[in-house]
C-alpha cells in the first residue's frame, strides 16, 4: 500500500503562487502515474495534473499554462506549482499514486485563493 503524505497548503491572495508537495511512502518508479486532484466545497473531486511514471505530463484545461506537475525521484515526492492563482483554485488538493489498478489518496491540503 502505497501512503502519501501532501503539504504546501495555505491561503494566498488572487494572482499568488503556492507549491503543493506530496512525499510517497516508496519508489515512485514503482507507481503509473502521481496526480493532483481538487475538490471545491459542495463539488465532486476533479483531476487538476498527471504526470507518468515516464515523465509524460497532462492538464486540465482551467490549469494549463498555470500549473506545473514535477517529479523528484530522489526524493519519492511530487510537486504542483501554482502560479497566477485564482479564486476559482481553491479546495482541498490530493494527491493520487496509481498502481497496479488501484488510486491511493493522501489525505489532502487545504488551498485557499482570496480575491
Amino acid at each position: 500500500q502505497v501512503q502519501l503524505v501532501e503539504s504546501g497548503g495555505g491561503l494566498v491572495q488572487a494572482g499568488g503562487s503556492l507549491r503543493l508537495s506530496c512525499a510517497a511512502s516508496e519508489s515512485i518508479f514503482s507507481i503509473d502515474s502521481m496526480n493532483w486532484y481538487r475538490q471545491a466545497p459542495g463539488k465532486q473531486r476533479y483531476l487538476v495534473a498527471t504526470i507518468t511514471n515516464a515523465g509524460n505530463t497532462n492538464y486540465a484545461n482551467s490549469v494549463k499554462e498555470r500549473f506545473t506537475i514535477s517529479r523528484d525521484n530522489a526524493k519519492n515526492t511530487v510537486y504542483l506549482q501554482m502560479n497566477s492563482l485564482k479564486p476559482d483554485d481553491t479546495g482541498v488538493y490530493y494527491c493520487t499514486a496509481y498502481k497496479a489498478y488501484t488510486n491511493y489518496w493522501g489525505q489532502g491540503t487545504q488551498v485557499t485563493v482570496s480575491s
